[in-house]
């Protein structure tokens, strides 16, 4: 075997479950069954979910910053987004980012519903979606200073986390890091305000919604995010395949940490690179089976242009390797990784 399993597996675990909690008991039995090999035993740990225990102090520690901003704060509502929102995220010790979205304004993509009623066929195929979304473009424009309302509530955010956490930092541009102390985790607080483009306003918005993230430093907004709707998509997808979806998305996180190369992929990337598998052809198979099925998919992204090319995000609004030969590299190394690993699985099981 190429990798030191042993060395892995305790990597893994260290990760997973810093505090060493008692494992569930099946799962506990099902790694009895292939304790016989090393390199089950990672694959099937690198797959394995935080303990819920892990998870639950990651969003008490959200929800008590919640809390104290919103007995100050006035037309604000209250989001996370992130891996912990989906499962995927793979260190106990996870932070979370708190979403603190301004309610005096919002933004809808005016121009690209412009465009869609300027246009007699886009215009039939939306037929029963026109009213709401001429609605969209008809109302009153925002009287206020958009930028202003968030500089503002990027400031108050600030002065009312630095009177409470002793460990809060407010230099990064994008979001205001504090340290929970008594349970030991970290929030990122991002000021944002809410972004309806034509998706979300035909779906009613909710979990269509985008949002656009304040930066503190240039005094600007960053392009829209949809966070949720990727939510949405994994959380749907991963219950078609009993699970399987955030096994994968796991064991190449895993894989990444593990690696002694430096690796450039997020995971907004690693989403999308799992998210793009077809169900069928993953959705009954075994733990161990799944590794050929990241395997191929990564060996095509790596050796077709036109399929790299292709390959959106979760939520559909962004291509992930076109015109980025560095991304490319990236998942290139990352390949390296899991192809190791599929080797040796091929030569324990003769599969």
């Amino acid at each position: 075997m190429t990798k030191n399993y042993r060395q892995l597996i305790e990597s893994v675990k260290g990760r997973i479950n810093p505090d060493h909690f008692a494992m569930t008991k099946s799962f506990s039995d099902e790694l009895s069954t292939i304790s016989y090999s090393e390199v089950l035993t990672y694959v099937r740990l690198a797959m394995k979910s935080v303990e819920p225990e892990y998870t639950k102090k990651s969003k008490d520690a959200g929800e008590r910053v919640k809390e104290h901003l919103s007995k100050e704060l006035k037309n604000v509502s209250f989001k996370y987004q992130g891996s912990v929102m989906t499962n995927t995220h793979i260190k106990g010790y996870s932070d979370i980012d708190l979403l603190t979205i301004s309610e005096s304004f919002y933004q809808p993509d005016k121009g690209s519903i412009r465009r869609l009623l300027n246009n007699a066929e886009e215009r039939i195929r939306f037929f029963s979606s026109l009213p709401k979304l001429e609605k969209e473009v008809s109302g009153n424009s925002y009287q206020g200073n958009a930028l202003e309302d968030l500089k503002s509530l990027r400031i108050d955010s600030e002065n009312i986390l630095r009177q409470i956490y002793t460990n809060c930092e407010t230099h990064k541009p994008k979001s205001i890091k504090i340290k929970n102390l008594s349970l030991n985790r970290e929030v990122d607080v991002v000021i944002a305000n809410w972004f309806d483009d034509i998706k979300s306003v035909i779906n009613d918005k909710g979990e269509y919604r985008g949002i656009q993230v304040y930066n503190k430093i240039t005094n600007s907004r960053e392009d829209a995010d949809f966070p949720f709707l990727s939510i949405k998509y994994i959380n749907e997808k991963n219950s078609l395949t009993n699970g399987r979806l955030k096994k994968m998305i796991r064991f190449l996180k895993n894989s990444k940490a593990n690696s002694s190369f430096d690796i450039d992929l997020n995971s907004f990337d690693i989403n999308a690179i799992c998210y793009d598998i077809k169900t069928k052809e993953y959705q009954n198979l075994s733990f161990y089976e799944l590794v050929p099925v990241i395997y191929n998919q990564m060996k095509k992204i790596a050796n077709d242009n036109i399929f790299a090319d292709n390959l959106v995000s979760v939520d559909g609004k962004e291509y992930i390797f076109r015109g980025n030969n560095s991304k490319k590299d990236n998942l290139r190394k990352l390949l390296a990784e899991i192809e190791e690993i599929f080797i040796d699985l091929k030569n324990t099981l003769r599969i």
